[in-house]
């Protein structure tokens, strides 16, 4: 399950999100395993593979708070995603698929 999420994470396109309960959706739906959205955390915190991990973010669209969050919101400005004043993301117009 950990190499469909990955490779659902890899799909996301610049200046768009996701949240980790949608990608524990998808992964549920093609895969045999059900997937939750701390699994998908669980993943995007241990994996060593090059993904797009600053694209997902949390249901309130938020970035959850960590040591790379100030990383995470730079690198989502830099691909033109806006956050309002209370630190959220217009999920209606980013969330991907």
């Amino acid at each position: 399950e950990a190499d469909g999420v990955l490779d659902l994470v890899e799909q996301i396109p610049a200046g768009r999100a996701t949240t980790y309960g949608d990608l524990a959706r998808m992964a549920s739906d093609i895969g045999t395993v059900r997937v939750t959205a701390r699994m998908v955390g669980r993943v995007m915190a241990t994996t060593q593979r090059d993904v797009p991990w600053w694209r997902v973010i949390n249901a309130q669209g938020r970035i959850s708070p960590r040591d790379s969050a100030a990383e995470q919101r730079r690198r989502l400005e830099g691909e033109g995603v806006a956050f309002d004043a209370r630190g959220r993301v217009d999920l209606a117009c980013l969330l991907w698929p």
